[in-house]
């Protein structure tokens, strides 16, 4: 196969055991790795079973589509945002918790997920997250006016599964593929981000005007979470962890406590993580206000249109400008990283800065031309999904492949305590504040004024995360050795010493490596 391809062209799959995982205090350079997880004393070569091209790509093919219907999920509340709001009696800040409530139970149990996830069968841990996330939607369908904190309640549940499943399905993908072919099955797989928040607008809230009814949208993505899980139990491969990085990767899990430690002082991934959430921020206001927001800008210029038309124009808007900017970034990364070994937060940051600019004039001109506003949109939309994939490589290549999950699950914790769990609230809280200085706050012209001068805040945040990115290519390149180092058997004392003269930890310090290479 080409170089051209985005996959690789031949995967290698050992057999792996449903735990696996081993004490930290076992004397792990005279074991192997057969020995520390109970399997009969073979040799690596003897128990590789090759896998063809097409199972890998079929189970990429897989996580894109479970993906998809994840944010599909999650956004088709925003789809149907006004309906929700004047069937519960909402104000703005109410409104926003529903989302808020959601994020916080996504990111409280993505840790969990972590752990586990770097210790035990992935796909299966995927496989019930998402049948416990599709019962929790539908349930919240079938609850009355009377009951609007039962709701929030069951939204809030419908985070479990999803922190399941956002946790660990990158880390498969980092263990089927590595180097630029990672980069681009990666990129393959957070199309469904844009995309899926797309359709969320799009689907919901077509299919409530259809039914008559904001409640059937939310009765589409449980039927199809069902056929997922089948998907995934079936034919979703489940690899060794690290079996990308090559046949000389010798490593057993440490202890929490060590790997937390590991975490914090590895710069690269502790910068990226806050530009990230700084795009949690910003994408979490715009995909659950913009939709409410563009309803009260066409009241305001007299020529209204219905939620289920902004909603489809959005949708259509962000599942373009998902494509465009995942695609563009990632190709942009792959190339630039030819010539510069620190593209890839450059490429993130340049994301975040351009679009700085255009999301500013779009608040501006949401007064005068609604087509002006939606094509601002887009090209900031286009340029803020620029860091999707890439953020996503940086943190599997800084981190070892047995704390990935982990890693995956803290940039979740991070990005969402700090981002899309408080920007609604927090825009929707600003929002009342200002209407609250009209006469009569629930006109739209006090609703749309209002929110357009909280929603100015989204660039502020964007400028900051820009900065983090910036930040994140001073340490890249060292961060990215140390991971490749220590994943690939270098000694301990080499690994320790290169860490404490890049400034990772004190010299004095507990030992952050505990034994977790066999060589």
């Amino acid at each position: 196969m080409s170089d051209s391809s985005p996959l690789d062209d031949c995967v290698q799959l050992t057999s792996v055991m449903p735990l696996d995982v081993s004490s930290p205090s076992q004397t792990a350079p005279t074991m192997n790795r057969a020995e520390i997880n109970g399997e009969p004393d073979v040799s690596s070569s003897s128990r590789q079973v090759p896998v063809s091209n097409k199972r890998a790509y079929f189970t990429v093919a897989i996580l894109l589509l479970v993906n998809l219907l994840n944010y599909m999920d999650r956004f088709t509340v925003a789809g149907v945002l006004i309906e929700v709001k004047s069937f519960y009696k909402l104000g703005n800040s109410s409104a926003g918790s529903i989302q808020t409530a959601f994020i916080c139970t996504y990111m409280v149990f993505s840790p969990i997920f972590g752990y586990l996830g770097d210790r035990y069968t992935r796909k299966y841990l995927m496989a019930a997250g998402i049948f416990l996330w599709s019962g929790f939607t539908l349930a919240s369908s079938f609850i009355s006016q009377d009951y609007f904190w039962l709701f929030v309640l069951l939204r809030a549940l419908v985070g479990i599964g999803e922190a399941s499943y956002s946790t660990i399905a990158p880390t498969i993908i980092a263990d089927l593929f590595a180097s630029d072919k990672r980069t681009k099955a990666l990129m393959v797989f957070y199309f469904a981000i844009p995309v899926g928040s797309g359709l969320g607008y799009i689907v919901g809230s077509n299919v409530a005007e259809l039914l008559h009814g904001w409640q059937w949208a939310l009765r589409v993505t449980p039927v199809l979470g069902v056929v997922c899980v089948i998907l995934i139990v079936l034919f979703c491969v489940e690899p060794p962890r690290g079996m990308s990085e090559g046949s000389d990767v010798h490593l057993t899990n440490t202890d929490l406590k060590t790997d937390l430690k590991a975490l914090w002082f590895n710069k690269s991934f502790m910068l990226s993580s806050a530009g990230f959430t700084c795009v949690a921020f910003v994408t979490g206001a715009l995909a659950f206000l913009a939709p409410s927001f563009m309803v009260y800008s066409t009241m305001f210029q007299h020529h209204e249109q219905t939620e289920s038309q902004i909603s489809l124009i959005f949708g259509g808007i962000t599942v373009a400008a998902g494509f465009i900017g995942v695609g563009l970034g990632g190709e942009i990364a792959c190339r630039y990283k030819r010539v510069n070994p620190r593209a890839d937060p450059l490429v993130c940051a340049m994301g975040m800065l351009t679009c700085v600019p255009f999301l500013f004039f779009a608040l501006v001109l949401s007064r005068y031309s609604t087509p002006a506003t939606w094509v601002l949109i887009f090209i900031g939309e286009t340029a803020l999904c620029l860091n999707w994939a890439v953020t996503a490589d940086i943190l599997l290549y800084v981190v070892i492949p047995t704390r990935r999950s982990l890693a995956e699950s803290g940039q979740i914790l991070m990005s969402h305590a700090f981002g899309d769990a408080i920007s609604p609230y927090v825009i929707g809280q600003i929002t009342d504040v200002l209407a609250s200085g009209y006469r009569d706050p629930a006109l739209p012209s006090a609703q749309f004024t209002s929110m357009q001068n909280a929603l100015y805040l989204t660039t502020f945040i964007s400028v900051l995360g820009g900065a983090f990115y910036l930040a994140t290519a001073l340490f890249i390149e060292r961060d990215k050795k140390s991971a490749e180092k220590d994943t690939h058997g270098h000694s301990l004392s080499d690994s320790q010493d290169d860490l404490i003269a890049a400034g990772n930890f004190d010299a004095d310090e507990d030992n952050l490596i505990e034994p977790y290479l066999k060589t």
